[in-house]
């Protein structure tokens, strides 16, 4: 019986040691990340209040990334059946393209910002196979209006099999894959990039459905089961998903499309209802820098930090600090 409880004991300080390795290897190899940032007006003006023009201009030039993932919400574009607005969104890509950067549109019914399905008003009445035809329509006006930008890939959907966060219609990989073939045919040059959970997925859904797998990146959490919890992945487990894919599927590229920048709030509530100084204990400036290591480290190169405009928010009540320390990284 001792003997049988030594093994079990070695094998656990053998696992202990080969896990605290992986943390210390590096796969970037000391090369600096193609760092960028996804930007929501939703976010920034819905949520956080914001003067979302702003807040827009301060992010491309005092930050001045290099990479950009914009969003088309469907409510916003088609707030009636058939009428189409893109005012907002035209006149981010051409401040965009005006500082030559390098655009991801995210397009779909289910894009980034709880609760990340953002149906119009009119289509709540409607029969899923309504929806997906009307939402056809609507990738068309989309595609067919943005193709002769600078756009230089299209997501298709957030996150889009992934059942256990939104307020979505149920997963349905078949309409999935026909939604990226209408865009491939209105759009055959432009890659398609399609999101998958970097902490609850195993990406085996997800990959090969598109040229480029984009994954969040989320450390610190919370669970209404366990409260704030620290995700124990180490860098490796990204990088090994990553080779698992690129080398075995058609996907030939991924990238970290979400890495958290700001504290998650809980589910349905707004960052801005967790107390000025709370919201520091929760996602400190120290936590933003090791976000970073830890991205860098996995080895995967295009970055898109998530959280940005929380930063120009708390910069407006009079804490720079996250603003600062994001100038850095982007000054290197």
């Amino acid at each position: 019986m001792k003997k049988g409880w030594l093994k079990i004991v070695l094998i656990l300080v053998v696992f202990i040691i080969l896990y605290l390795l992986t943390w210390t290897i590096d796969f970037s190899n000391h090369k600096k990340p193609d760092w960028g940032i996804t930007f929501s007006q939703f976010y920034a003006q819905k949520e956080l209040g914001l003067n979302w023009q702003e807040s827009y201009l301060a992010i491309l030039d005092e930050l001045n990334p290099k990479n950009l993932r914009l969003i088309a919400y469907w409510n916003d574009i088609e707030p009636e059946k058939g009428k189409f607005n893109f005012i907002d969104l035209d006149w981010q890509i051409k401040e965009a393209e005006k500082r030559n950067k390098q655009i991801i549109l995210v397009v779909g019914q289910r894009v980034p910002r709880w609760p990340e399905c953002h149906h119009p008003d009119w289509t709540k009445n409607l029969t899923e196979e309504e929806i997906n035809n009307v939402l056809s329509t609507y990738l068309k006006e989309i595609i067919n209006h943005y193709k002769s930008s600078s756009i230089i890939a299209w997501q298709v959907e957030n996150e889009p099999l992934f059942y256990l966060f939104g307020d979505c219609p149920r997963p349905d990989k078949k309409f999935l894959k026909k939604e990226v073939e209408l865009v491939k045919s209105l759009d055959p040059t432009r890659p398609i990039i399609i999101t998958d959970s970097g902490e609850i997925s195993t990406w085996l859904e997800t990959a090969g459905i598109s040229e480029i797998l984009g994954t969040t990146l989320y450390r610190i959490v919370w669970s209404k089961y366990l409260g704030w919890v620290k995700h124990p992945y180490s860098p490796m487990i990204y990088t090994l998903r990553a080779f698992v894919v690129k080398n075995f599927s058609k996907t030939k590229e991924v990238i970290i499309s979400e890495l958290q920048v700001e504290p998650w709030a809980e589910r349905k509530q707004s960052i801005v209802k967790i107390p000025f100084d709370e919201q520091v204990k929760h996602f400190s400036t120290k936590d933003l820098k090791n976000n970073f290591k830890f991205a860098q480290k996995t080895g995967i190169n295009k970055i898109y930090l998530w959280g940005v405009e929380w930063w120009y928010w708390r910069k407006t009540k009079g804490d720079e600090s996250y603003w600062k320390t994001g100038k850095e990284i982007f000054s290197q």
